[in-house]
């Protein structure tokens, strides 16, 4: 008699190739959604970074900048940003901010709704700070930020 070839898969390699297919997506998904949060924390930081020389140069040349004035540093309206100048008092209570510009985060669950605070005190430096969400992993913060 002629032996009969299998063809196809069986009911249990097929139910093993399932099993692979969802340990691999349990690890994967979620180290997605912490790298495309963490990679939408540097974009937002990227986006209001520019508007530090802008903010400079505005004070060099004696320049008010108004609260609405962000098409003067190059800030899109769409980002959710505000512009102060009055006394900003870190999270920590450590130490006093005087020109401020922040900006709200959206995007990812976990980072929508964390700000954006770039402060200049009265020598010039520029500190980072970030007010975050529930869901914020000390992974997204950015390299210069401090996360409170």
């Amino acid at each position: 008699m002629k032996a009969q070839m299998q063809k196809g898969f069986t009911l249990i390699e097929l139910m093993i190739v399932v099993a692979i297919i969802g340990i691999l997506a349990a690890i994967a998904i979620p180290q997605y959604q912490d790298y495309t949060a963490k990679s939408q924390v540097s974009a937002g930081l990227a986006e209001i970074a520019p508007a530090k020389t802008a903010y400079e140069l505005a004070i060099n040349d004696g320049r008010d900048l108004a609260a609405d004035a962000f098409d003067e540093l190059g800030i899109q309206d769409s980002a959710r940003c505000e512009l102060a100048t009055t006394a900003y008092v870190a999270s920590t209570g450590i130490t006093a901010k005087t020109n401020l510009i922040s900006c709200e985060l959206t995007g990812n669950s976990k980072i929508t709704g964390a700000v954006i605070h770039m402060a200049r005190d009265e020598d010039g430096a520029w500190s980072c700070e970030i007010d975050k969400t529930s869901g914020w992993k000390e992974a997204y913060t950015p390299t210069g930020c401090t996360a409170s």
